[in-house]
């Protein structure tokens, strides 16, 4: 019997069918009571094994070695923690016209998450740029987020992140860093099984997403949060996701031109530059806000898929362009993974 596959001429991410499923399964059917502290127990569980695989699948030997092309990762880094964050303090002035305050606060903790890994490598890869750069530049930007974007949410956010304080600190260290770097120590015990296995690891870390998914939108139907929006503003949230993307691949492309990098460079720039990541905001937001989780990811969730279908057709234009030469691919790197089931998540 032939296995069905996902259209590739369709350009939702299958993921984000999944994400949107269980937003409407946590509408129907939301966690109480019991069942919600079940839920969030197992959600808590679940974000740190997530953490602890991602320490677990980083080569710290390919880390070090990624760090000799260090201009190209702080400029990655920068885009991702002072360029976007500055970005999204500058919609605060679109208060109340197109966003809510919420909607706003969401928006800012949108531009603090660290980048991708997987879409990041896939794109670069379809588009012939530098692969073994995406590769490091994604996995610094994970891994430095961990830390750097609870310090900004901190700063930027304050008391408006839903209950967000030091306690919120700790919670990620002990939740998110810790499990990481139990992942780095034991690596070399368990890298070569998750090497074997990374369909079954590919499950459960889709299925830790699904889980922290509906346990914040369970907490928000309960206590009501999800009348604060309206279609209205919802529209106005897409317009300024759409510029908010269009002027960081703008950005990432015309500056690093201005930097002098090559254009395989700037292509692992732009898509490693100007993409956030879900798989890692998802946990932190579910840390950081508490109850009103759900409204703060959600322009996270409809950025991460906006940014999944434009950059899948700038790859595609980049990829037939005569001037950019073959580059060496990475294994885990092909077009496969960029039309795939559950890769394009990170």
């Amino acid at each position: 019997m032939k296995r069905l596959q996902w259209p590739s001429w369709m350009p939702v991410d299958p993921f984000i069918v999944l994400l949107l499923g269980t937003v409407g399964l946590a509408a129907l059917f939301p966690a109480r009571d019991t069942a919600a502290d079940v839920a969030s127990g197992a959600s808590t569980a679940a974000i740190a094994l997530l953490f602890f695989l991602y320490g677990a699948r980083l080569s710290t030997r390919e880390a070090i070695a990624g760090f000799k092309h260090w201009r190209l990762h702080v400029t990655v880094l920068a885009s991702t923690f002072v360029v976007f964050p500055l970005l999204g303090l500058a919609a605060r002035g679109l208060v109340p016209v197109l966003l809510t305050h919420s909607l706003f606060t969401g928006l800012l903790f949108l531009t603090l998450v660290p980048s991708t890994i997987q879409s990041s490598i896939a794109f670069t890869s379809i588009a012939r740029g530098n692969v073994p750069a995406a590769i490091c530049a994604g996995s610094f930007s994970s891994l430095a987020g961990i830390v750097i974007t609870p310090l900004l949410a901190a700063a930027l956010l304050g008391g408006s992140g839903g209950g967000f304080s030091a306690d919120s600190l700790i919670k990620i260290v002990l939740q998110l860093l810790v499990p990481f770097v139990a992942g780095q120590v034991l690596r070399p015990w368990v890298g070569g099984f998750i090497t074997r296995h990374k369909k079954v690891l590919g499950l459960v870390d889709r299925g830790s997403i699904l889980l922290v998914v509906y346990t914040a939108f369970s907490e928000g139907m309960v206590q009501g949060i999800w009348h604060q929006v309206s279609p209205l503003r919802l529209g106005g949230l897409l317009v300024v996701e759409a510029a908010l993307l269009g002027v960081m691949l703008l950005l990432t492309w015309y500056g690093s031109r201005a930097l002098g990098f090559t254009r395989e460079d700037r292509i692992a720039i732009q898509f490693a530059g100007s993409k956030k990541s879900l798989a890692s905001g998802l946990p932190m937001a579910s840390v950081l806000f508490g109850a009103h989780a759900s409204l703060a990811v959600l322009p996270l969730m409809l950025f991460h898929q906006m940014q999944l279908m434009v950059c899948a057709v700038i790859a595609k234009r980049r990829s037939r362009d005569p001037r950019n030469a073959p580059v060496a691919i990475a294994p885990a790197a092909t077009s496969r993974t960029a039309v795939g089931t559950g890769a394009r998540y990170r």
